[in-house]
């Protein structure tokens, strides 16, 4: 169960991300003289992003790959499983200080997380869908 909450709030977090993206790059894109008028989902066809997307896709891989280090090991045990000592979405990476150290408060900030990570996943769902079936941008 730890292995399907650790992927829920990485989507969710992703989603969070992309939602936030899409509304805010149709309305403000300093790149590329700010001229791109066109849906989100074909953007970055319509710009030199093409050669900007590896080095996402670099930077991604490298903490995708730090983050095997939480699962068991798959010999002689259970697949796709999370050790008993990592805690689920612990990055240990935060540099303002906004984790509580209160239990109760974090549990109820990481409940608010997975909840609105939810949402975005249905909103980008969403958005991307009108997208599609319109041809034209959300604003």
């Amino acid at each position: 169960m730890k292995f399907y909450r650790e992927v829920e709030l990485k989507h969710g977090r992703v989603a969070m991300l992309a939602s936030l993206g899409f509304l805010v790059g149709e309305q403000f894109h300093p790149l590329f003289g700010g001229d791109v008028d066109v849906p989100s989902y074909i953007a970055f066809q319509e710009t030199p992003l093409q050669t900007f997307w590896p080095v996402v896709a670099l930077l991604i891989s490298v903490f995708e790959v730090f983050s095997v280090f939480s699962f068991n090991s798959p010999f002689g045990g259970e697949r796709w499983s999370i050790r008993s000592d990592y805690e689920n979405g612990n990055l240990g990476f935060d540099p303002l200080g906004l984790r509580p150290s209160d239990p109760v408060e974090f549990k109820d900030l990481a409940t608010k997380e997975l909840n609105n990570g939810r949402l975005a996943m249905f909103g980008i769902a969403g958005m991307v869908g009108q997208e599609l079936a319109t041809g034209e941008k959300l604003f």
